[in-house]
């Protein structure tokens, strides 16, 4: 088995943040590079220091397969739950969802936890223009909350509307944005409120939803939100293609760095690009030691206790 890379101590880091497609379905996904086999994703998970490495879906797989979303959706976790099964100490999983059919939903979510006993549930900010945090989506929150399962948000695969005429790549700002509509609508949907026992991880730094705290917090002043801030300071928040200073330091501010994932985004961030990222996190000056080994692996192993069982880290 391949070695990880890690610290002079022997740690390395959990990346919550990667992502994979089973080579059945390359063809039929429009993707914006190419996804590496497993042998190729080792080697990229030991030259960045990653331990181990928690995939997930990017809600690509369903754009040309709509109308089989629980048959793609089996088929991915099956794929995950494989290299789980082969790499344990190198790979967790989160499960992808056929949403918005909530009723195949909590059928996936029964047998990925308790028959492929993946680490967690994947779901993005929205789908089919449903966002989370609608009345539609109860059912499952509550089933996940039962469970207190951990739940890893993505942004949806999203473009500006074409008559605002922006052509700069969706994923330059739609993205965040879509992840800011999210949090914001399940906080004012109650949904966090209901469901207090999910613990969910929230991509890239949060969106904009740090640096707007003091706006959304404003929504309390019609009394139909209570606890902004705290219901924020409850999520996580992973570090994929945010752990710079611009982002870093606005979300110390909203949380403190036990509720801070160390996340890379491969390979849609590539290795090269990733190193340039990792020199920046690195040099960061806002963390001392303690934070810095809570945010790349003392977090997550709180999070994932299977991974303190299989692995060296912390």
């Amino acid at each position: 088995m391949t070695e990880p890379t890690g610290d002079a101590t022997g740690r390395g880091r959990i990346d919550v943040h990667q992502h994979v497609l089973p080579p059945q379905f390359v063809d039929s996904t429009p993707m914006p590079m190419q996804v590496p086999d497993t042998e190729t994703h080792l080697r990229a998970l030991d030259e960045l220091g990653v331990r181990t490495a928690i995939t997930s879906l990017t809600p690509r797989v369903f754009l040309q397969n709509a109308s089989r979303r629980r048959e793609v959706a089996r088929a991915c976790n099956e794929f995950q739950a494989g290299m789980v099964r082969d790499h344990p100490d190198r790979f967790g999983a989160f499960a992808v969802l056929p949403l918005p059919d909530v009723d195949g939903a909590l059928a996936e979510v029964a047998y990925a936890l308790d028959e492929l006993r993946m680490d967690g549930v994947g779901l993005f900010s929205s789908q089919e223009g449903r966002y989370l945090g609608e009345p539609l989506y109860d059912p499952l929150f509550e089933e996940l909350n039962r469970r207190k399962t951990v739940v890893f948000v993505h942004p949806a695969h999203c473009n500006a509307p074409p008559e605002l005429n922006l052509r700069a790549p969706g994923a330059t700002i739609e993205y965040i944005f879509d992840t800011t509509r999210a949090i914001v609508n399940m906080i004012y949907n109650g949904t966090l409120r209901r469901y207090p026992d999910l613990r969910m991880i929230f991509s890239h730094g949060g969106g904009t939803v740090p640096y707007l705290t003091f706006r959304i917090s404003r929504m309390e002043a019609g009394g139909h939100v209570e606890n902004v801030v705290g219901t924020l300071q409850s999520l996580y928040y992973d570090l994929a293609t945010a752990m710079v200073p611009y982002v870093l330091r606005s979300l110390q501010e909203l949380v403190d760095p036990s509720h801070i994932l160390w996340g890379s985004d491969y390979p849609f961030a590539a290795v090269a690009h990733l190193n340039e990222e990792v020199e920046l996190w690195e040099a960061y000056d806002g963390l001392d030691a303690a934070g810095r080994a809570a945010v790349e692996h003392g977090n997550a192993l709180r999070l994932f206790p299977r991974l303190a069982a299989t692995s060296n880290v912390g």
